[in-house]
């Protein structure tokens, strides 16, 4: 029994291919691959045999990860996807449909919405007392209309109902309401007359009246006039030089009265003379010398105003006036 518990290691379980021996040293080989393992062991190499986590830390670092990737996923994002998102997780969390969700649009206003509401024919002071925002912005759209001509509405002429409204830039551009008919449904260019009418109408409560011009051709003129005519238009044909005449004007029309009627004296004089067969010589020669008299008188006085101050200079037009003079047929 001595020898077996000898061989054995003292009576416990052993075997040759353990790397400890019976009194708990360790072997030459077990050494070697200590010393092997610990030269070919980096510095940021962790353990062979390492110790297996939590489970509680593992979720947590699961957890870490996958909101890190969402976090993300949702910068990727728009606001609008991003909010359509949130929703079809609310939905799906809570439950519901998404028609419940969806906002209503019936009080929704665009920038045109506000101006229709806000906007006037003729903008007066009493309008621009309190002014808001919505008013402004009507006020900005009324100041870029072009308030020569208005464009007209006469599909209800028949009633003796109008609509009238001021052109626009592009309309101006085109020469519609102008140089085309103003009517909204006709674009003809022949024959236009101008016509001035009397606009009444009702606005935010209030009667208003406005005097407003049109371009129409003979059709849409007939329309217009279809209950009673309005007022036409129509160029003075008065030239400019006689209108800004030089002041020695109206002395030459007295001077040119006076000849006149001198002339008429001597014509009267002349037929008395002849019915007055009668009369002697002598009273023809005193009645011719008298003539001569005033003709000579008359010559006298012309020539002096010759002498009473500069001639009256000829003033050339400017450029300005030279397109007045031009547009005056069409600028009624």
């Amino acid at each position: 029994m001595e020898s077996l518990v000898k061989v054995h290691g003292g009576g416990g379980y052993d075997s040759d291919f353990s790397d400890e021996d019976g009194q708990g040293g360790t072997s030459e080989r077990g050494i070697k691959r200590k010393r092997e393992d610990d030269i070919l062991q980096k510095p940021f190499q962790k353990g062979r045999h390492s110790k297996i986590a939590h489970k509680s830390f593992a979720t947590s670092e699961v957890d870490r990860e996958e909101a890190r990737n969402r976090r993300q996923h949702l910068i990727s994002m728009n606001a609008f996807e991003r909010h359509q998102k949130f929703v079809s997780d609310y939905i799906l969390y809570y439950g519901g449909k998404m028609a419940d969700l969806k906002r209503s649009t019936d009080k929704d206003k665009t920038d045109l919405d506000v101006v229709r509401e806000n906007h006037r024919f003729l903008w007066r002071e009493e309008d621009e007392e309190e002014m808001t925002w919505e008013k402004e912005l009507a006020k900005k759209y009324y100041d870029k209309l072009f308030k020569e001509y208005c464009i007209a509405d006469l599909s209800r002429y028949k009633e003796n109902k109008f609509g009238f409204r001021w052109r626009i830039e592009n309309e101006v551009v085109s020469g519609k309401g102008q140089f085309q008919c103003g009517n909204k449904h006709c674009e003809k260019p022949e024959a236009l007359k101008s016509w001035e009418v009397n606009f009444a109408y009702v606005e935010l409560g209030d009667k208003r009246n406005a005097l407003v011009k049109l371009r129409l051709c003979p059709e849409c003129s007939f329309k217009l006039n279809y209950h009673h005519k309005r007022k036409e238009v129509k160029v003075k044909k008065k030239s400019r030089r006689q209108s800004e005449g030089s002041p020695d004007q109206p002395q030459k029309k007295r001077s040119k009265r006076r000849l006149s009627s001198r002339s008429k004296k001597r014509k009267d004089k002349r037929k008395h003379g002849e019915r007055l067969s009668s009369s002697g010589s002598s009273e023809e020669s005193q009645h011719s010398d008298k003539d001569s008299e005033v003709e000579e008188k008359a010559d006298g006085q012309s020539e002096a105003d010759h002498w009473k101050g500069p001639a009256p200079t000829v003033e050339e037009k400017s450029r300005e006036e030279e397109f007045d003079d031009y547009f005056e047929d069409m600028f009624l």
